[in-house]
């Protein structure tokens, strides 16, 4: 049963919509929705006592088991509404742990989405074991001194640090990564967005991977990593991040600090928009506020409006600012059209043409060999039998003419 409630003072509604889409995601059957208007939230229970009938009754008529509310529920709340329906009470966070919770497939995401619900079990971790309140004592009997309540508490935080001490190995980890991919000058590309705005359908599309892409909200949760050559440019490094979604719990955020880096420390943003969503503006502005919170709103960014296969008579293109940079583009990842624009648009923000070349330098030219060493052009070098050393070079179309112009200045 799903109850949506919209109080007067929320700055920001819940969708009853995209709240249904949740309760699919996580595998759930809805059977009914509950909606209410209330001046106010009710201390005891959330919901006044006559919506709190009218919730009950339709979950004995439709025999529900669970009922899920569109909203954040304080503990007490959760407890007196599961006394009070006899079912299972979970709110929007709770929901959204548990779709999280069924998509982790990496060691990382699991750990993650552990210390998150760790988390949120903490705060509502009070009386769940009454029949050993406190520990008997006497003679055979005494206990460690503690309560059950207590020594819950103790094995959470024991096993909470424990997890951040192994995030923190990831994390890392993955700076190591990313310094190696700094030393070779390998840029990072990151997809973010929306959840389930197509962003792996992109991935996919431009990396010809198999990651899992479904239309439902968070399909993908672990993050991917793929070398993708672009056409006039080389080589850089793509990301498929984790959906975003509004009132993004901060437990995630903040649990999910290892995977967020990658999108922190990202060259460019490609921020993936359902452009065929009438809820699109919303979406933005909800994954703007994320990247934001997370400290990357000063990473450049591109929109890409994707599934204009969609919308009627709608052709690829690509917009460009007052500067002439390209800000946004349309395409459509299902079909493929207008990929091209967007290698083009990231191309374009990441620096010049790169030009890629096998030199025959003789043995008199070590002062070349060291001026391409030095520009860290070199992807690799060879010598034939004769002595000449045959050099790979790749570098930036200017420094290149720069370089011949040089080196002809040089030999003439």
């Amino acid at each position: 049963m799903l109850v949506h409630i919209d109080l007067p003072q929320d700055d920001e509604r819940e969708d009853p919509r995209e709240f249904t889409e949740l309760a699919l995601a996580a595998g759930a059957d809805p059977v009914g929705l509950v909606v209410g208007s209330p001046r106010q939230a009710n201390a005891r229970y959330f919901v006044g006592t006559g919506k709190l009938e009218e919730i009950r009754l339709a979950v004995i008529e439709h025999s529900a088991q669970v009922v899920l509310v569109n909203h954040s529920l304080s503990p007490s709340q959760e407890r007196n509404l599961e006394k009070a329906l006899q079912v299972r009470v979970l709110d929007r966070i709770g929901l959204i742990l548990d779709i999280f919770a069924q998509r982790a497939r990496t060691h990382e995401g699991k750990l993650q989405v552990e210390l998150a619900q760790l988390e949120h079990l903490s705060t509502r971790l009070v009386r769940g074991w009454t029949h050993l309140e406190r520990q008997k004592g006497g003679i055979g009997l005494r206990g460690p001194g503690e309560t059950q309540l207590e020594t819950d508490r103790r094995l959470l935080r024991e096993r909470i640090k424990a997890i951040h001490k192994r995030l923190e190995k990831v994390r890392v980890q993955r700076e190591q990564g990313r310094r190696a991919r700094r030393r070779a000058d390998i840029p990072t590309v990151s997809l973010v967005g929306y959840t389930n705005a197509g962003k792996s359908t992109l991935f996919n599309r431009l990396t010809d991977s198999g990651v899992y892409a479904a239309d439902q909200l968070f399909a993908t949760l672990d993050p991917t990593l793929r070398r993708l050559e672009l056409p006039e440019f080389g080589p850089l490094i793509l990301a498929d991040t984790v959906g975003f979604i509004r009132h993004l719990p901060h437990k995630l955020v903040d649990a999910f600090q290892a995977t967020l880096e990658e999108t922190v420390q990202a060259e460019i943003l490609l921020h993936v928009i359902d452009a065929s969503d009438p809820r699109r503006r919303d979406n933005i502005e909800a994954v703007e506020s994320v990247l934001q919170e997370i400290g990357a709103e000063e990473v450049p960014v591109i929109q890409v409006m994707n599934k204009i296969d969609a919308l009627t008579d709608f052709p690829p293109r690509a917009d460009r600012n007052e500067a002439g940079e390209i800000v946004r583009v349309w395409l459509s990842a299902q079909t493929g059209e207008g990929v091209e624009l967007l290698f083009q648009a990231v191309g374009e923000r990441l620096g010049e043409v790169m030009v890629e070349e096998t030199l025959r330098l003789q043995p008199g030219q070590g002062r070349l060999r060291a001026r391409l060493y030095a520009a860290k052009a070199v992807i690799s070098e060879a010598v034939d039998e004769d002595g000449t050393v045959i050099l790979s070079v790749r570098m930036p179309e200017s420094d290149w003419r720069q370089l011949m112009h040089h080196e002809s200045n040089q030999t003439s």
